[in-house]
């Protein structure tokens, strides 16, 4: 898999075992994101299929905004931890390349930085969404109207919990990274 958010000469940097796990979370992330990938297909025929059934058949598909609305947030929780390893979050990485050309050890400093800083943003995530999954699993909260459509709550959230938990480690790797670069080229 690409190493989009570093070179090729700091992934050389790397230990083997760093690698490996890496990888191998790179394929959960990978996997994470082909799910909402493919809930962003199901989200688009169904739609389609709402429209359709409005205009031609005058029956609209039950429910369709309230399976939107809550698909959207499963889906950016599905492929944040992916987005993250592609190095497409909103970053400034002008500065960093910048301080990179004439200082790449305080490039890694800078990332470690930012990594211990998202981690204790993403910390808070987890711990604020821990109790409305367990209200909406011991609740049985439900989002739509009775008679005409209803859909539990709780697996939107438990998505939320494990794509911030895929971030989680996500970053806890590019602070490991940024480290293990870091002491590597103190060694050089």
């Amino acid at each position: 898999m690409a190493e989009p958010m570093k070179d090729v000469d700091a992934t050389a940097a790397l230990p083997g075992w760093f690698i490996a796990v890496r990888q191998g979370v790179d394929r959960v992330t990978g996997a994470l994101n082909v799910v909402g990938t493919g809930l962003i297909l199901v989200l688009m025929v169904l739609v389609n299929a709402d429209v359709i059934g409005r205009g031609l058949f005058k029956a609209p598909v039950a429910g369709v905004p309230e399976m939107v609305s809550m698909s959207i947030v499963a889906i950016v929780f599905l492929q944040v931890a992916q987005t993250f390893r592609q190095g497409r979050l909103t970053r400034t990485d002008i500065l960093l390349g910048w301080v990179g050309r004439y200082s790449p050890r305080t490039r890694e400093v800078v990332e470690m930085l930012f990594s211990i800083a998202a981690i204790a943003l993403v910390w808070q995530l987890i711990t604020a969404s821990w109790p409305l999954f367990e209200q909406a699993w011991t609740r049985g909260t439900y989002e739509g109207t009775i008679g005409a459509f209803t859909a539990p709550v709780w697996p939107v959230k438990l998505i939320i919990l494990v794509g911030c938990g895929a971030l989680l480690v996500q970053l806890v790797l590019h602070g490991l990274a940024a480290f293990l670069r870091l002491v590597r080229g103190a060694r050089a």
